[in-house]
């Protein structure tokens, strides 16, 4: 490694963009996105179902599905990542980038015990022996507030509940100490008081270990409690990028204020809740201006007809916004 290693975030996406050509015409599902993040930082990606949001994590970690195409830079820890074979990605997934996926039922073998499937996990990727991988599983089961965990390694996965469940998958995701852990819609499965227990638990391992988390959530108040910044999706695109205090208290772009607007706020007494009008264009539609136009109470020409630019409209907040109300005076010359 080169001395400006140092100075370097640990992950750089740059441009990626991941499309898959179908029969109808190319779906790109992430379409140029672009952030840093530093260790012990939580990145939050938010937007609506289809927005590219876990496309983005997939693109990250190589798992994206057969047919799908990634352009664009993923640099991790100083290294391109991006065109790595699979047996190559499977040994930076295991050891250095984990993923917690929405519903741990899913992620988890139902035929095997929790023990095995965790023993062979550590086994496979630290080389330690029988006993000494079963001692970790347990050690690793004490770490995220599991009782009893003797009795959780000989469970089948369907005896546990779902937060229980969901507390082994980060126990296996923490079992190579991963310097960067994604977790996709962690608690959308778990009821409100568990989805708590859960979200306190990620943040004390981010404190703990300095790991860096990307949060992937349609959740805003998740969002508000987690995250140091946060990058708004929408039909595959940055619309917005910005510190978390930023995002919520001066909302720029027109998508982003639709989303808080949106969403419920214990200080506000709200019969009914707006909704954005509209819905997001499809993923093989052409569009040339802002794909946010036909759904935004502020749209002038322009967003029709030319794309607005991810750019900087505050200095001091580093606050990145696309839209055209935002760019006037590139508008008029």
């Amino acid at each position: 490694m080169n001395d400006n290693h140092e100075q370097e975030p640990l992950l750089q996406v740059k441009n990626l963009k991941t499309h898959f050509n179908t029969d109808e015409g190319t779906v790109k599902s992430v379409d140029g996105v672009s952030f840093d993040m530093e260790s012990g930082q939580t990145l939050a990606i938010v937007g609506e179902s289809g927005c590219g949001k876990s496309m983005t994590a997939l693109s990250i970690t190589g798992l994206v599905p057969p047919g799908g195409e990634i352009k664009g830079d993923i640099i991790f820890d100083g290294k391109n990542i991006t065109n790595l074979s699979e047996k190559e990605m499977r040994h930076i997934r295991g050891n250095d980038i984990s993923m917690v996926f929405q519903d741990p039922s899913t992620s988890l073998n139902p035929l095997i015990k929790i023990g095995k499937q965790m023993t062979e996990s550590i086994r496979l990727h630290q080389q330690l022996g029988k006993e000494e991988a079963k001692e970790k599983a347990l050690e690793l089961l004490r770490n995220v507030g599991i009782a009893h965990v003797e009795k959780v390694l000989n469970s089948y996965p369907h005896t546990l509940s779902g937060g229980m469940k969901q507390r082994v998958m980060i126990a296996m995701a923490l079992s190579c100490h991963p310097q960067l852990i994604i977790a996709d819609e962690p608690t959308t499965a778990l009821d409100v008081t568990i989805q708590a227990q859960i979200l306190s638990l990620l943040d004390e391992i981010k404190e703990k270990t300095n790991t860096a988390v990307i949060l992937i959530s349609h959740d805003l108040g998740v969002v508000a409690e987690m995250a140091d910044e946060v990058i708004v999706l929408y039909s595959g695109e940055v619309v917005e990028k910005s510190d978390v205090f930023t995002i919520f208290e001066h909302p720029k772009h027109p998508y982003t204020q639709g989303l808080l607007n949106s969403t419920p706020r214990l200080d506000e007494d709200k019969e009914e809740l707006p909704s954005i009008e509209g819905a997001v264009p499809s993923p093989l539609e052409q569009v040339p201006g802002c794909k946010f136009y036909s759904r935004c109470q502020h749209a002038m020409d322009i967003c029709k007809e030319k794309k607005p630019e991810l750019t900087n409209v505050n200095d001091e907040t580093g606050c990145q916004v696309r839209c055209w109300l935002y760019q006037q005076q590139e508008k008029f010359s």
